[in-house]
């Protein structure tokens, strides 16, 4: 470990590889509230939230598990979901009042067409306006999910694409099929939120 009178001992966020303190800051000061897409291993959440002094308030909050209600049998971190959960995020947004949002991907890589840039492009869609390159925004086919669909096929040993693609096969759902299960659930969702 370092030493001397000059050395500081960096924040235990920081160390522990969690926060970026100079980015949040940059977020925390605008006016905007942030667009906070987490991927976890099983999971991705999606939270609309402004920084105050007292702490951070959560005006929205979107997660794959949502999913469910709306009939997704793919799924619950990949591409395609990662675009519907930010679909959904979007909406429930747009009816809170909030139309316009800062991305937070905390300490991701940004990196071009990664589920984060799948789930602003769901939000984008919804009517949100979040400041975007886009370039790094993934490919109308690879958020359909047909770059799945197309390895499926191209796997020939029965085993392979059984442990393969178990979790979709465990829930009854072709991954050949994905694409138009995608815009069936997509659908939905837009049905859902014109109520």
């Amino acid at each position: 470990m370092a030493k001397g009178p000059r050395y500081r001992v960096p924040y235990r966020r920081r160390r522990e590889a969690k926060t970026n303190y100079k980015a949040r800051r940059v977020l925390a000061t605008s006016k905007k509230p942030r667009f906070v897409v987490r991927p976890s291993n099983k999971n991705i959440t999606i939270q609309l939230v402004t920084s105050k002094i007292e702490g951070d308030v959560i005006h929205t909050q979107a997660s794959s598990a949502e999913l469910d209600k709306y009939g997704w049998l793919g799924g619950r971190k990949n591409t395609p979901a990662a675009y519907l959960l930010g679909l959904l995020a979007g909406k429930k947004a747009i009816r809170e009042g909030i139309e316009e949002a800062n991305l937070d991907i905390g300490l991701s890589r940004p990196t071009k067409g990664a589920k984060v840039f799948a789930a602003v492009k769901g939000a984008l869609d919804a009517g949100l306006v979040i400041p975007c390159d886009s370039d790094i925004l993934p490919e109308p086919g690879r958020i359909q999910g047909e770059t799945i669909a197309r390895f499926a096929q191209v796997i020939e040993d029965p085993q392979e694409y059984e442990r393969m693609f178990s979790g979709y096969l465990g829930r009854e759902q072709s991954p050949q099929q994905l694409p138009d299960h995608f815009k069936t659930v997509m659908a939905a969702i837009e049905e859902g939120f014109q109520e």
